[in-house]
């Protein structure tokens, strides 16, 4: 029984085809990691500004975020989702109400 064997060419074009499909693999592998580092830092950033006791650390924060945010966001949808921090409420926001949408009586 013979068995065929594959030319060069046909044995470089399978491994560029496995190159091209780990690329692939490897690329959604990043994506994915950095798509989580900037979910944890936007907790974080969010769990500090509902719960920080240091009233002037997250008023910082909140301060940074009103300045910089609106530079950072391009579609209008996007500003929606951060209306509650964009937005200077009547009282300086409280630790309490920033995040939440909430204003402080």
């Amino acid at each position: 029984m013979a068995v065929a064997r594959k030319t060069i060419g046909e044995r470089l074009a399978q491994l560029e085809a496995q190159r091209k499909t780990l690329q692939i693999r490897l690329g959604k592998q990043e994506r994915a990691i950095d798509t989580r580092r900037k979910v944890l830092i936007g907790a974080l950033v969010l769990h500090r500004l509902e719960h920080d006791r240091d009233v002037q650390f997250a008023g910082g924060i909140a301060e940074w975020l009103r300045r910089e945010l609106p530079k950072f966001l391009t579609r209008d949808g996007d500003r929606d989702l951060f209306d509650d921090l964009l937005k200077p409420q009547a009282n300086e926001p409280t630790i309490g109400n920033i995040g939440n949408g909430s204003v402080a009586s």
